[in-house]
């Protein structure tokens, strides 16, 4: 996720947050939609909620990691949320992997050809 395209505008996030099909789980919360821009972009959020700089920062850490396993397979012209919870802290990448699979699978922003196990 560091080399690819990342939302960076609070209009870009709110667009997610209220017309964006969600997946919630205790440790995540994913965001998706489609662009026309025929690329993926991704962002993500952690809130002061989370925890103090470090945790947050050890968040988007595992999540971009978890997101790494599935980025091949990701069809393109999504755009992409991850939001951080306070379980998150405390979990690690391959708990999140678990989870960004179900959440991918349920918002149908994986390809077909087999890539979708990890």
């Amino acid at each position: 996720m560091s080399k690819g395209i990342t939302l960076r505008l609070n209009k870009e996030f709110r667009t997610l947050y209220y017309h964006g099909a969600s997946f919630v789980d205790p440790l995540l919360i994913v965001y998706a939609r489609k662009n026309r821009l025929g690329l993926t972009r991704t962002g993500i959020t952690t809130g002061k909620k989370v925890g103090k700089a470090v945790q947050r920062s050890r968040c988007r850490r595992i999540i971009r990691a978890a997101y790494a396993l599935y980025a091949p397979s990701v069809k393109p012209g999504y755009d992409l949320v991850f939001v951080a919870r306070s379980r998150t802290v405390s979990s690690t990448s391959t708990a999140l992997a678990e989870v960004l699979g179900r959440a991918f699978a349920k918002l149908g922003v994986l390809t077909t050809d087999g890539k979708e196990s990890v």
